[in-house]
């Protein structure tokens, strides 16, 4: 006789298939079962981080062409149309009263020609004043941002076998790169700046000379940032997004990354339902707020 523990998958009349913690999928007799319970799940590894923490250590992976500080508050700006590099990451204490604090991010982002925006982690203190204050969603219908970790092993072995030979490497962000991302491609000089500032390195996957998909790894440290996984609308269900997934977490181990971090918006339910597969844990989610 033998244990086995895992999430079970079916239950028929004559067996059932547990799916272990490696993936594995066991069809088990009935007949041959002895016992069995309930066991509640692991503890996340990440649990004992705060979000606080994990916003500050995501910081260093788009860096903004001009930063400054209201306590442990970090005003980013870049000048482009994107929300995150152009926003207050209001964590960690201010060193002043929350007013202040607030009447200072607006000063800042009012000598730039541009209303305040803040990047709140939903359920926080800062979250719940900002909207009690009348700040509101920066674009009203958007779905908060949903932030992943997963064990960079975890990840490595959910893609074993998949063959990453078509994924080609680039250190330097191009214009190609950007295709499909006319937000990006409009404002290429400070996201090229940024991005290189944050040690990015960036992917592809061409079929005729045509982008099929995109994508692109960060290091800080232990940790690796994916973001911009992008797959041409009319290449998708084609296994496109997981080849990258596979290329990337190479990429990011082979860099020393043990932790791997992306964002995902949270009502986009492909994407969810992939890295769920892989092993990434919602860990908290975030939403930009604006005072008009």
């Amino acid at each position: 006789m033998t244990d086995l523990l895992g999430v079970c998958e079916s239950w028929g009349e004559t067996s059932t298939t547990i799916r272990s913690e490696d993936g594995t999928v066991t069809t088990i007799a009935l007949a041959d079962i002895v016992s069995g319970k309930p066991v509640p799940p692991r503890p996340s590894r990440f649990a004992r981080l705060t979000p606080d923490e994990v916003e500050a250590r995501a910081t260093a992976f788009f860096v903004p062409r001009e930063t400054d500080h209201i306590g442990d508050w970090v005003l980013r700006f870049t000048g482009g149309a994107n929300a995150r590099p152009n926003s207050v990451l209001p964590v960690g204490d201010p060193g002043t009263d929350l007013d202040t604090a607030i009447r200072r991010t607006v000063e800042f982002y009012a000598e730039r020609g541009r209303e305040a925006v803040a990047q709140a982690v939903v359920g926080s203190p800062v979250q719940i004043e900002l909207e009690a204050r009348g700040w509101t969603v920066l674009r009203p219908g958007e779905a908060d941002t949903e932030v992943l970790l997963a064990g960079t092993a975890a990840v490595r072995r959910a893609l074993s076998g998949v063959d990453t030979t078509a994924v080609a490497h680039a250190n330097r962000i191009s214009r190609g790169w950007l295709t499909g991302n006319e937000n990006a491609l409009a404002n290429y000089d400070a996201v090229a700046e940024s991005l290189a500032l944050a040690r990015a390195s960036f992917a592809t996957i061409d079929e005729d000379g045509v982008q099929r998909v995109h994508g692109r790894v960060s290091i800080e440290r232990d940790w690796g940032f994916v973001a911009d996984l992008m797959v041409a609308p009319n290449q998708r269900r084609r296994g496109f997004g997981r080849t990258m997934m596979a290329g990337l977490t190479e990429w990011a181990a082979e860099g020393g990354a043990s932790v791997l971090l992306l964002q995902v918006a949270a009502d986009n339910e492909a994407a969810q339902s992939l890295y769920a597969q892989l092993g990434f844990e919602r860990h908290h989610a975030y939403r930009h707020l604006t005072r008009r």
